[in-house]
Parts: structure tokens; C-alpha cells; sequence
């Protein structure tokens, strides 16, 4: 992760959702991904993004995707699941280049949402310490997250940012911001990578990287664009085909099987099977 933000900045981190869509950004040029916890949620288990799901049912897709692609993957850890140290060492295990925790309470909502309700800032102070102190790679990245903008106003969450960039985060995840102003202050006072979050239908507007540039801002995170764009067109192929009794008028819109197999290297593994079952064949003969 940090090879990749020296690369580029502002570092586009695209949300995936499963080993497949990793290999989509893969294909389209990205140097790092996310898995987001709303996505592990809605996607792998039909449910809201309320805290619900645990670090086992995260690490589970963790692990798919890390064995599938050589992206740096920045997972959301939500708020640490009561022991942010061992959330760290299996992250690490799983292949994970790096987490943020977030500093709401455990009974968590999504960073768009109201009613958010955030502990004090020694008790984040002490997850982040935690985290920092696990980590048994040196690379891997703590990213502290702070929701504090929409209740506590921007100076209170700058301050934060800054106490929790002392407890040991690596970079900051300033959630929920409405300008760009004040994402450079952010920049400015925390002296650390600030991760703009650029998701859709939410608080923060559709700032393009060229804007996010001019701000100083270190990675912007794109969490859900592809999932949201994938569930509306899996939306449009059930209703044509439950309305129309055939999908004829969506292939224009469907990824080919030739697609497919390119993206999967499907031939190569086809030709493995070969040899494999020809080397049986030889032997049994």
C-alpha cells in the first residue's frame, strides 16, 4: 500500500466486492483495492451495514481476494471488533496490506448516515495504540478513521485525527467530508495521507482526482461504485427476464464468455487439466 501512494497520489483505491471484481480493477489499471465492511454486508450476506457482521465473516472474503490478485488490499475493519491487536495479526495472516478502524461506537452505522454516535477520543486513542502495537509487518498499514465532522464539526475531528496520528496510525480517513477546504485542512494539520472517501449518494461530493490533487489529499477510495453499478444491472436482466420471458434485449449489456475466460486466464488453466489427466492417462495405459 505504501509502494502504491508512492506512485500516485491521489492513490484511486477501487472498491471490490469478491476475488472477480479484484481481478476487474486489476485488469483496469489500479494500483491498490478496498473491500468495504457495507460491502461484505449487503454482498456476501444481504444484510445492512449496522456492525452486524464479525472479522471472521470479513477475513473470509479477505482471503479470496488475496489469493487471487497482487493488489494491496485495504480492508474495513469497522471499529476493531473489540480487539483491534488480533483484527492486525490476522489481517496480516490473511494477506491484508492494511485496515482502518473508526472511531463510533461499537453499534456502528455507515459514515453517511445520522445518528452517529462516536466514543471518546482516548478510547479510540487506545484502538489505534492497540493496532499499532501488532503489527508484526512494518508495511502493513493502521489507518484511523474519524465520523467526528458531522457531530463534533471540523476542528473537534481535525483534532482527533491528530491524537489518533500520535497513537500510531498511519493515515488518516477523514469520513464524510462537503468540501475541499476542508480536506486541505485536514492535510495540513495532520501531516499524514488523508483518504478522501468518494462514495456515491453520500455526504461528500463527486470530486474528480484532479481536485483531490490540488487539496494534498493522499488516497481517494471509491468503496461501492462497481457493486452499486453491478446490482442495478443484475436488477434490469431478473425483471427482463421475469417480465419479458427472455433475456434477448440485455446481451448488448452482459460481459461475453470470451470476456469471462480472458479474465479468468481460463484457457491456461484448461490446458493444465490436460496435461494433468494426459499424464494419467499415460500412466494407466
Amino acid at each position: 500500500m505504501r509502494a502504491a501512494l508512492a506512485q500516485e497520489r491521489p492513490l484511486q483505491v477501487a472498491g471490490v466486492i469478491n476475488a472477480y471484481a479484484a481481478l476487474l480493477a486489476e485488469k483496469a489499471g489500479f494500483r491498490a483495492i478496498y473491500l468495504s465492511g457495507s460491502g461484505v454486508a449487503s454482498a456476501s450476506y444481504g444484510l445492512p451495514d449496522l456492525g452486524v457482521t464479525t472479522l471472521n465473516d470479513v477475513l473470509t472474503d479477505v482471503k479470496r481476494i488475496t489469493a487471487t490478485t497482487p493488489l494491496p488490499l485495504l480492508v474495513d475493519a469497522d471499529t476493531g471488533w473489540g480487539d483491534p491487536g488480533l483484527t492486525v495479526r490476522k489481517m496480516i495472516k490473511a494477506g491484508a496490506a492494511g485496515i482502518h478502524i473508526e472511531d463510533q461506537v461499537e453499534a456502528k452505522r455507515c459514515g453517511h448516515r445520522p445518528n452517529k454516535q462516536l466514543v471518546s477520543t482516548p478510547e479510540m486513542v487506545r484502538r489505534v495504540k492497540a493496532a499499532a502495537r501488532a503489527k508484526t509487518d512494518k508495511d502493513f498499514v493502521v489507518m484511523a478513521r474519524t465520523d467526528a465532522v458531522a457531530g463534533e464539526g471540523l476542528a473537534a475531528a481535525i483534532e482527533r485525527a491528530c491524537r489518533y496520528r500520535d497513537a500510531g496510525a498511519d493515515m488518516i480517513f477523514a469520513e464524510a467530508l462537503t468540501d475541499l477546504k476542508q480536506y486541505r485542512k485536514f492535510v495540513d494539520a495532520v501531516r499524514a495521507p488523508v483518504l478522501a472517501n468518494i462514495t456515491e449518494f453520500g455526504k461528500t461530493p463527486m470530486f474528480t482526482r484532479e481536485e483531490l490533487a490540488s487539496a494534498g489529499v493522499g488516497l481517494a477510495l471509491y468503496p461501492l461504485s462497481a457493486f452499486r453499478a453491478m446490482s442495478a444491472a443484475a436488477r434490469d436482466v431478473y425483471d427482463t427476464i421475469r417480465t419479458q420471458g427472455t433475456q434477448k434485449e440485455m446481451l448488448a449489456r452482459m460481459q461475453t464468455r470470451a470476456e469471462l475466460y480472458e479474465i479468468l486466464n481460463y484457457t491456461a488453466y484448461e490446458e493444465k487439466m490436460d496435461r494433468l489427466f494426459g499424464d494419467r492417462k499415460e500412466k494407466s495405459s
